[in-house]
């Protein structure tokens, strides 16, 4: 009689954590189509990451308060979000700075690298992933890496590529975190993220004060603040959110292979918005990497 308990419990995890990895894919690979307008601006990326998380964090507030949840939370729970919440802001700050470097559809895509960071983390952590999910990371990152090539032969700036590779790391520890720290467990979802954004208004509005930056410099139309809040919306509400319910149901590793979503996107917003060529290296690299998805989610399904 256990068995076919368990068995639906898995399935259960299965259904819910799946489509969040997707959504957490797409909604992170959204970030060059709200952030470039703003930075070809001129507004400063510390003020552009301010405004993402101030409004996020209002926003989420104001949920909590609507749905009635409470805000209290332990001293070894603030130190765990403190911790999620340094890891978050400087993955964002790292991809926003790349962003400087190398075009954005590729600063994104590299950003890739993590899921392989975050199995080889969970390896020393003595949680060895299984021989279909090592082959469905090999064969995304080698779609990514077909993709990269799609850039039509230009030069890359090695800080861009370090920057983009910095932001896979950080990333790749605040996922490994959130899937391994028992302090968070009870913690739920909209709570979690809304303390880690909160952490990262903090942060960009001292670094704001430190350069004596004008917090609405570039910001001026009022199309401006629309992409300030899409921002808050997509890449950073959804996407955060659908991470930890992603991670918490299928394991750190799984999650961070569906994020092969993101790449995938933000290559088709550089194409369609801001005319990067769509060439036959990025549909092969994408053909792969959803092959390769697809493959890892029928062969572990329980």
């Amino acid at each position: 009689m256990k068995y076919p308990n368990i068995k639906m419990a898995l399935s259960r995890n299965a259904i819910i954590g799946y489509p969040a990895g997707i959504v957490t894919g797409i909604t992170y690979g959204l970030n060059p189509l709200f952030a470039v307008p703003l930075m070809n601006k001129g507004a400063a990326i510390e003020s552009i990451l301010f405004f993402r998380y101030s409004f996020a964090v209002i926003l989420l507030g104001a949920f909590l308060m609507l749905t009635k949840q409470s805000f209290k939370i332990t001293a070894k729970q603030a130190g765990v979000l403190l911790v999620l919440g340094l890891l978050y802001t400087s993955s964002s700050l790292c991809l926003f700075e790349a962003y400087n470097y190398i075009a954005s559809g590729l600063a994104t895509t590299l950003i890739f690298l993590y899921p392989v960071l975050v199995a080889i983390i969970m390896v020393f952590l003595r949680v060895v992933p299984s021989w279909p999910v090592w082959l469905a990371i090999a064969a995304t990152f080698g779609g990514v890496m077909i993709m990269t090539q799609g850039s039509g032969g230009e030069a890359i700036d090695p800080i861009g590529v370090a920057l983009s590779l910095g932001s896979a790391l950080v990333y790749a520890l605040f996922i490994v975190t959130i899937n391994r720290s028992k302090a968070i467990a009870e913690i739920s979802n909209t709570l979690l993220t809304f303390y880690t954004l909160t952490v990262g208004a903090v942060v960009f509005l001292g670094k704001i004060f430190l350069s004596d930056t004008a917090i609405t410099a570039g910001i001026t139309t009022g199309g401006d603040w629309l992409n300030l809040l899409g921002l808050a919306l997509l890449p950073t509400i959804v996407s955060t959110a659908t991470l930890a319910i992603a991670t918490r149901n299928i394991g750190a590793t799984k999650a961070s292979v569906l994020g092969v979503f993101e790449p995938i996107t933000a290559i088709l917003v550089g194409t369609l918005m801001f005319g990067e060529p769509l060439t036959s290296n990025i549909v092969i690299g994408i053909g792969i990497a959803i092959v390769a998805v697809t493959f890892m989610i029928s062969v572990t399904k329980r």
